[in-house]
């Protein structure tokens, strides 16, 4: 478990992160969201004290417990999935700021629950999404996640508790001097990573190891983003590409927990940027349902890498926050099927409308569903000069 000195740094990279996600730091009188699984309070409590001595507003909301959340999908009505409480709109376009805890207490307790019903409130939800998406694009919002170490999920790990909150730590640099300072390090490390990426202006990328063979097109007016202050810990650098120009064979190795549901071993064929085959050693039929979750489910919203040298992630956590981060020997790729990022659009956020973004081939979907693979892998960039260059190999960037 983590100590008083490790919730006490965490709890000041979280505020840290929350500010880093904001175009500008927080105000007092902001209102900022706390939402927190139960056995996340000891963090939430350190951090509820922090954000009252910025003067800010903070608003507490409690996810529902594990027999809570499995009740609702298997005996609520459609109208109850699809319910959206008084003032919830309100609410969201009122905040300035959210900080989402999890310590998740099972990961398969969702397992006998039909995907669709799932499927029917994440979609429902989505318009809610809609107003944080707007009101950060707009400067006016910013959220932040992070995760903190339960038995159950060390045991999905194959740890004990000790090993699995060991992990933790070390990726959050929560056993630095200065955690807050160790996170500023390594954000500008990779903020010129980003710099000279975006540089290159690639066209493509193309993806190569053992098991795949990935095209990846870039499309216009894209940037590579990472280390926002979104997600703790976060090392990767990513994109949102033209879902169009996808093809190729996706591999990813890393097994994935999503709505109870173990996947493993999931292989992707892209045909002009839409998955049509879909294969996985395990959990294929889960797999399957929801690549066919809405139109854009089987279609990519982000390509990422992850550098080496940041991540002190060695083993795979069983929660997507850690794994999409893994450093371990080779780094990793990972591929999102589903939503995309617009905050990887390099031009004015203002003239990002609906039509816009489809015209670019940014990718809409109730689903955003990151599939992680840590095997050695080439990534050659495709300029738009017409040569080509290795940017990652080794488990790191070449710059």
């Amino acid at each position: 478990m983590l100590t008083e000195k490790h919730l006490n740094a965490y709890a000041q990279v979280m505020v840290w992160a929350l500010d880093t996600a904001r175009r500008r730091k927080l105000r007092k009188g902001n209102i900022v969201l706390l939402q927190t699984d139960p056995a996340a309070a000891p963090l939430a409590e350190k951090i509820y004290t922090l954000l009252l001595r910025r003067s800010l507003q903070p608003v507490v909301r409690w996810n529902p417990t594990v027999h809570m959340e499995h009740d609702f999908y298997a005996l609520g009505e459609d109208k109850q999935l699809t319910f959206h409480p008084p003032g919830t709109r309100e609410l969201l376009g009122a905040l300035h700021g959210a900080i989402h805890l999890r310590a998740p207490e099972s990961l398969v307790h969702l397992r006998d629950i039909r995907p669709e019903r799932i499927s029917l409130a994440t979609l429902a939800r989505k318009p809610l999404r809609d107003i944080l998406d707007t009101r950060e694009h707009r400067g006016l919002f910013g959220w932040t996640l992070a995760m903190l170490p339960t038995q159950q999920m060390a045991q999905a790990a194959d740890m004990d508790l000790e090993a699995y909150s060991r992990q933790i730590v070390r990726a959050c640099y929560l056993d630095s001097d200065d955690a807050v300072a160790s996170w500023q390090e390594v954000f500008a490390a990779i903020s010129r990573i980003k710099r000279w990426l975006n540089g290159l202006n690639p066209k493509a990328l193309h993806v190569a190891s053992e098991n795949m063979d990935l095209e990846v097109s870039i499309g216009e007016q894209r940037r590579w983003v990472g280390l926002s202050g979104h997600n703790i810990p976060s090392f990767e650098i990513f994109l949102s590409p033209d879902w169009r120009g996808v093809r190729g064979v996706y591999f990813a190795d890393q097994p994935s927990y999503r709505n109870g549901n173990l996947v493993s071993g999931v292989r992707l064929e892209f045909t002009d940027g839409r998955v049509n085959s879909a294969q996985a050693e395990q959990g294929e039929a889960f797999l399957r349902s929801q690549v066919a979750m809405d139109q854009g489910a089987a279609q990519v919203g982000e390509f990422s890498l992850t550098d080496k040298r940041f991540s002190r992630i060695s083993a795979f956590m069983a929660n997507t926050l850690y794994d999409e981060n893994f450093g371990g020997e080779q780094g990793n790729c990972h591929l999102a099927l589903g939503s995309s990022y617009v905050e990887s659009f390099s031009g004015k956020m203002d003239d990002l409308n609906t039509r816009r973004k489809r015209s670019l081939g940014f990718n809409e979907s109730a689903l955003h569903w990151d599939l992680v693979n840590t095997q050695s892998k080439v990534v050659t960039a495709r300029l738009r000069s017409g040569k080509s260059q290795v940017i990652y190999e080794n488990g790191q960037f070449l710059c």
